[in-house]
């Protein structure tokens, strides 16, 4: 899934140099689908992502350990102070050399390396690019672009190519990302995605944590079931799975899960 993850980000990468280059100065300030962050804001965070992936802050002198969202926060919040052209320019002068970068983990000894990302969990470091893919698809798609976002602009139709490697990511990531997910899910289910990157695990409790698993496996419950872009939404607590999921089975199961889940 990693090679495809390069693939969806360098696609992801030009469509985000399309739009972010055509933003008004009004445009720049709408809020965005990502609570509490301004079209700008969310800019900011992919610009700052790759310049941090390309030329890292120094290291401090005692080591910070925050949650991730809380570094991103404070990533944007060092350019507050920066115009909007500062903050195109600098999505514009790192971004391709990031995604090199990401490139070059796809190959040994990095690609099986693994390491951690914050309270993330722990990965290989070529599923560096499926995390870049999700989080390029989310910003763009959801938060960004109209209906879920605020900017209108024409963009070719979200394909497998472009929304698998998300998913991916979002799947390998749910039984690392959240401490004690295990125990808001009493019996296994069934997540079916539809649609382009769609596919079917079974999703079961183990202990605290849970497990991920490929296709259907006998003695689950409920069945979840959503298209894949949808997922992306309400997988990230952007919006209410009820508004997203249909669910057959024992319902009161899955959704005490269901409000639980928020991938990061």
């Amino acid at each position: 899934m990693s090679k495809a993850g390069l693939t969806a980000l360098e696609i992801a990468v030009q469509e985000v140099k399309t739009v972010i280059s055509t933003l008004t100065e009004e445009e720049w300030s709408r809020p965005s689908g990502c609570k509490g962050w301004s079209v700008r804001d969310l800019v900011a965070h992919m610009s700052s992502n790759y310049k941090e992936t390309v030329d890292p802050s120094p290291a401090p002198a005692e080591p910070i350990n925050l949650p991730a969202e809380r570094m991103m926060d404070m990533l944007v919040d060092m350019r507050d102070g920066w115009t909007n052209q500062q903050i195109l320019d600098e999505y514009l002068a790192f971004a391709d050399q990031a995604v090199a970068v990401l490139a070059s983990m796809q190959e040994e000894p990095l690609a099986s390396t693994v390491i951690p990302l914050a309270d993330l969990g722990s990965y290989p470091m070529n599923q560096l690019a499926d995390a870049y893919a999700f989080d390029h698809y989310c910003h763009l798609r959801i938060d960004l672009l109209a209906p879920d976002g605020p900017i209108e602009r024409k963009m070719p139709n979200a394909d497998a190519v472009r929304l698998a490697p998300a998913i991916g990511w979002m799947i390998t990531g749910m039984p690392q990302m959240q401490a004690d997910l295990g125990r808001t899910l009493s019996a296994p289910i069934t997540l079916t995605l539809t649609g382009p990157g769609g596919g079917v695990w079974t999703i079961a409790p183990a202990g605290a944590d849970i497990t991920v698993t490929p296709g259907k496996t006998p003695g689950t419950v409920a069945d979840v079931s959503s298209n894949g872009h949808s997922f992306i939404n309400w997988g990230t607590q952007r919006s209410d799975w009820r508004e997203h999921c249909k669910v057959t089975g024992d319902e009161p199961v899955a959704a005490q899960f269901l409000d639980a889940l928020n991938i990061i």
